[in-house]
């Protein structure tokens, strides 16, 4: 089951060129903006991730099951960011199971406030130990100690960010209308 991602600069009329990078070469014009069909949840938190980083973006997310054609998702990922104008945080999500895209919607938004807050040093901790970095050679690559590497990834809530992106496929997953199993 597909899931798809739209976006849109924040300010009706802005100029923002092509898609983001993060749509990658499936993304297509959409009225203001762009859509794309991920189909994996986890993918689509990432994307949702990725543009909350980018900032200065309306973000809507629509999951539906899977038809002959994309055209279910991408209405609802239209649908989706139509919505998120109306949202503090700019971002929507619409499903299948409404119920479950209002608790996806939830969780992203909860975890878009969160990754808004954080600083360029967080950012720089986060970054790294995402990748795989143990905190030492992270600390050693930001040219400070361990201790405020420790710092910086608990301002970032980073462990937070790390049990809210499971949560939110899983979410997006029941609002497409799958069962987990």
């Amino acid at each position: 089951m597909p899931l798809a991602l739209a976006c849109a600069p924040r300010a009706a009329g802005a100029v923002a060129g092509g898609p983001p990078a993060v749509l990658g070469s499936r993304a297509r014009p959409v009225g203001e903006g762009w859509v794309a069909v991920v189909d994996d949840a986890a993918a689509a938190v990432d994307a949702v991730v990725a543009l909350v980083r980018a900032g200065g973006l309306r973000i809507g997310v629509g999951a539906a099951p899977t038809g002959p054609d994309d055209a279910p998702v991408t209405l609802a990922a239209r649908r989706a960011l139509e919505a998120a104008g109306r949202r503090p945080a700019r971002l929507a999500v619409r499903g299948t199971d409404p119920e479950a895209a209002a608790d996806a919607q939830a969780v992203l938004t909860a975890l878009a406030v969160l990754l808004a807050r954080r600083s360029a040093a967080a950012w720089a901790a986060v970054d790294l130990v995402a990748a795989g970095v143990t905190r030492a050679a992270a600390a050693a690559a930001l040219g400070v100690s361990r201790q405020a590497v420790a710092q910086r990834l608990a301002a970032a809530s980073w462990d937070l960010e790390r049990e809210l992106r499971p949560t939110a496929a899983r979410l997006l997953d029941r609002a497409a209308g799958r069962t987990p199993g």
